[in-house]
């Protein structure tokens, strides 16, 4: 397992737009090969966007849902990885044989699929299904996870991506500057961002405070630090549906240090080199080896009603 380097991507989604956000990926793929990335990595859903989702029927749901790895976007992804020499990671509307809806994020080469993961904590269409399962797969000789948006937040997730063997970790997301019950939290007026040539500093503070910046920061070094992993995050930036989201995607070592991230309020694409060095160095990898499962095997297996509810999400 050699030095690689891995590419995160912030870009605003176009509602229901494919053709335009795979043009918008292929631009940003051939930037982050420019600069020596071996993968890019999207946000969740980033083929079709996000919260628009919420507003829609079951008919119109499916209007977006394809197969993989034989559906039109996902072949439009190899064909990008094959005309840059990259894997991508991106996220789209998977239809399974038997006609259920998933919201999946999937990694290919120039070969073909490598990798499928479908969101185990799905919430913005009641029509999308839960996925089953944790996805571990091999890149360029990296042992690899995915974990899609509120995936994230569950930290059982997370130790169990890493205990499958995952030293990297994607963390696709539409994530940020959305109420909560923590003090600070809450939506960005929409016209800081129509102002943002004018007045950046105003967005900036909101998108740095504890509605963006602030709040992943809160988590997400903590989640690298814990597991000894590192983590990939992409966001997308701008208006997705009726919501503001920051971008602010950035790659973090095993120590829970930014390496890199996107700043701009623009397309951007952030990339870092990972070193195999950091995952031994790292106190996650002697927390793992210190647990004694025996203690608390029972208790982390205790029945849950699995509710996902986050408060943003009016109740339909």
């Amino acid at each position: 397992m050699g030095p690689i380097t891995i590419a995160t991507a912030q870009f605003q989604s176009r509602d229901g737009d494919k053709a335009a956000n795979l043009e918008t990926m292929n631009r940003l793929a051939g930037l982050a090969r420019a600069r020596g990335a071996q993968a890019v990595a999207f946000h969740e859903l980033c083929v079709t966007a996000y919260t628009f989702f919420k507003d829609l029927d079951r008919p119109q749901v499916e209007a977006f849902a394809e197969a993989v790895p034989a559906g039109p976007s996902t072949q439009a992804l190899i064909g990008i990885a094959r005309r840059h020499g990259l894997a991508v990671l991106a996220g789209l509307v998977e239809r399974d044989r038997d006609n259920r809806l998933y919201n999946t994020y999937i990694c290919v080469d120039g070969q073909g699929l490598k990798a499928r993961f479908r969101k185990l904590h799905p919430f913005i269409s009641r029509y999308f299904s839960a996925g089953s399962e944790y996805t571990v797969f091999d890149l360029y000789g990296w042992p690899c996870g995915i974990l899609i948006c509120y995936d994230n937040n569950v930290i059982e997730n997370v130790r169990a991506t890493a205990l499958l063997g995952a030293r990297i970790i994607f963390a696709p997301h539409v994530t940020g500057c959305t109420p909560s019950p923590m003090p600070g939290r809450g939506f960005v007026d929409h016209r800081l961002w129509e102002n943002r040539l004018a007045d950046p500093m105003s967005l900036r503070r909101e998108f740095d405070g504890p509605k963006g910046r602030g709040w992943l920061l809160r988590w997400l070094p903590a989640r690298a630090y814990d597991n000894g992993v590192y983590y990939v995050f992409s966001n997308p930036i701008g208006m997705d549906g009726d919501q503001l989201k920051p971008g602010l995607s950035m790659l973090l070592d095993p120590y829970g240090e930014i390496l890199a991230e996107c700043r701009s309020f623009d397309e951007e694409i952030a990339s870092a080199l990972f070193t195999p060095d950091k995952l031994e160095l790292a106190g996650g990898h002697r927390y793992r080896r210190a647990r004694r499962p025996e203690l608390y095997r029972e208790i982390l297996g205790q029945p849950n009603e699995g509710i996902t509810a986050p408060v943003w999400r009016v109740p339909e």
